[in-house]
């Protein structure tokens, strides 16, 4: 057998080193991480989303109290769910922990279901429709709806590619061998109440 000298050993060990790095990067060994940072980036952007709504409401309400004092129980109803939606903890946990996830969905919903009933309030005021400020805010809010609306579907996408990473070949060697911290995310759901077909009634 031939010794190989000290100098074509030294070429020989960085050559193999990228010959297993290259293997290693065809065969998705980064794509779980790829992904994790993916989903964790687009939840930031829902969070994002709902804090920019969260911080427009206190405005909205004051607005509206100057023209409608006498829905005092829609104000206190949307003043109410600000403060449960923004006293739910939040952290990157959250994404991977089912019951804190939904805790927070819920929560959202609730603040979603009480600021309709707010804006659907103004139709009953016509000085309160016109005002200037209330427009204002009310397109703000509605954009802010759109913005969640697109955040939520990509943060949809980005947890479906990572959970599919994770259980599908060859991802779930990866995730069984040199990622087993890496725990499925949570993703949004629609309650039932929202799959209900509308009843219509004709009088």
């Amino acid at each position: 057998m031939v010794a190989l000298s000290p100098a074509l050993h030294r070429l020989k060990i960085p050559s193999l080193m990228m010959l297993v790095a290259f293997f290693l990067a065809g065969c998705g060994i980064n794509n779980i991480p790829t992904e994790e940072e993916r989903a964790k980036a687009a939840w930031s952007e829902v969070l994002n989303q709902y804090q920019r709504r969260s911080d427009l409401i206190p405005n909205l309400v004051e607005t509206v109290k100057g023209y409608a004092t006498q829905e005092k129980d829609v104000l206190t109803s949307v003043v109410e769910a600000r403060a449960k939606a923004t006293s739910v903890r939040v952290d990157a946990s959250t994404i991977t922990d089912p019951a804190q996830f939904k805790q927070f969905q819920d929560s959202q919903s609730q603040l979603s279901g009480a600021l309709g009933r707010l804006l659907a309030v103004a139709e009953a005021y016509p000085d309160l429709k016109s005002n200037q400020n209330f427009l204002a805010l009310q397109s703000q809010i509605e954009g802010t709806e759109n913005r969640i609306a697109v955040a939520r579907r990509d943060y949809i996408e980005a947890v479906r590619l990572y959970n599919t990473e994770l259980r599908t070949f060859p991802g779930s060697i990866w995730a069984a061998t040199l990622y087993r911290t890496a725990k499925p995310m949570e993703t949004f759901t629609i309650s039932e109440q929202q799959m209900q077909v509308p009843k219509v009634k004709f009088n």
